[in-house]
């Protein structure tokens, strides 16, 4: 961009300007979800032409894809990073996976999709990204559950920590309730709910 050219100052350092984008792109899905990204407005924040961008990502589908991709492995890190014990308790991670979605509402709805189902749909490396946080979900429970039932478990899991993540981002709970003491409750009624093996009884 000239110095005759309108719109904001360059706000990216030289040889980075794929990073600038998905910075820009991301603070656009937390102020107005994934319905308000777009090319150009993106490029305008960093303070770059909607044509300079496309050197990076090919269109709205490739940036949206990209954003996804690292608010995956964001999420894994975060599972990843839960604390565990022998017992192999459950409520952590469940509750790192819903504090990860109530921190990046806009980014967690477009992880699965939302304004972007059919090129997510097609895309390899969002399948296998989802893959791998199920994954983590399910080394969690190969503590407390024979190898049988650990998929089974893993699914009912991430049913309930990603139903509950959305109704706590479209805040669909009591406002006087303490969300972080919420979450904890309901995921101790699942640890009730989920199958043990005969050597285990204990709770999430």
């Amino acid at each position: 961009m000239t110095s005759n050219e309108a719109g904001p100052p360059s706000r990216y350092h030289h040889g980075d300007l794929r990073n600038a984008l998905l910075a820009a792109g991301r603070t656009l899905l937390e102020e107005g979800g994934p319905t308000a990204l777009s090319m150009r407005e993106i490029a305008r924040r960093v303070g770059v032409s909607a044509p300079a961008a496309y050197h990076h990502f090919s269109g709205l589908d490739d940036i949206a894809v990209a954003l996804a991709e690292r608010g995956f492995a964001e999420l894994a890190e975060r599972l990843q990073a839960a604390p565990s014990n022998a017992k192999g308790q459950l409520a952590p991670a469940g509750m790192a996976y819903v504090a990860f979605a109530r921190k990046n509402p806009g980014l967690y709805r477009l992880m699965f999709g939302e304004g972007f189902h059919t090129a997510f749909a097609a895309d390899d490396r969002i399948r296998s990204l989802r893959s791998a946080a199920y994954e983590v979900l399910k080394a969690g429970l190969s503590k407390r559950l024979p190898p049988d039932e650990i998929g089974t478990a893993a699914l009912f899991l991430w049913s309930l920590t990603h139903g509950l993540a959305l109704l706590m981002i479209d805040g669909q709970f009591d406002p006087g309730a303490d969300p972080d003491a919420l979450v904890a409750a309901v995921l101790r009624l699942s640890g009730k709910g989920l199958p043990t093996s005969a050597g285990s009884r204990d709770h999430a």
